[in-house]
């Protein structure tokens, strides 16, 4: 490959787009004065809603926050995530009873998921913890084991600065309304579809 000659012109071209965009940039960084506890949702039917959710616990620890995690549908399996945040003083909270297809009793189900809950809303009212990851509780609300009038108002009326972030597929559109910023993680492709088994590390 023959390396490209950057001329004069180019760089000056270059320079005076790089300048245009430095200038936007920092008109918008300049707009952005609120300072307010953020709702995060994370949600779409691909990989890494739960791992994106974890980094920014991860990303919130390493800046000094506390945080809390409450982990819905997940049983006793081992977790790295977990593993790791406990020693970093990260309070977790595990629905402990595994996917629906696995405990086949709903009555069971109900009652470990709103469990949770209340250990999500001792959380999400306590001004002390500074981000409450609440991850996958959108299968909670899509099965209707816990109530969606309760998670929004106890949403609304947590503390100010507290963070929430929010993983799983299909996430209830008046919780994406409420939130400040929503990503949808879509599935490309995935190794579990070609017979390849989850791997330690990666896929848990």
């Amino acid at each position: 490959m023959t390396d490209k000659k950057v001329t004069e012109q180019d760089n000056a071209r270059h320079k005076a787009r790089m300048q245009e965009q430095k200038a936007k940039v920092d008109q918008r960084i300049a707009a952005a004065q609120q300072d307010k506890g953020l709702l995060l949702v994370i949600t779409g039917n691909g990989k890494g809603k739960s791992t994106s959710g974890f980094g920014t616990v991860a990303r919130a620890v390493g800046h000094g926050l506390t945080a809390a995690v409450v982990q819905y549908v997940k049983g006793t399996q081992a977790c790295g995530e977990r593993d790791l945040l406990e020693k970093n003083g990260v309070q977790f909270h595990v629905m402990g009873t595994g996917f629906t297809w696995e405990t086949q009793d709903k009555e069971t189900d109900i009652k470990a998921a709103q469990a949770a809950w209340q250990h999500s809303k001792q959380w999400l009212s306590d001004p002390t913890i500074d981000l409450v990851l609440l991850d996958e509780i959108t299968y909670m609300l899509t099965y209707k084991y816990i109530d969606l009038d309760d998670v929004l108002a106890t949403l609304a009326a947590r503390p100010k600065d507290q963070h929430v972030v929010i993983t799983g597929r299909a996430c209830h559109r008046a919780i994406v309304e409420m939130a400040d910023t929503v990503s949808e993680v879509r599935p490309i492709k995935h190794a579990f579809e070609n017979g390849i088994k989850a791997q330690k590390g990666i896929d848990w």
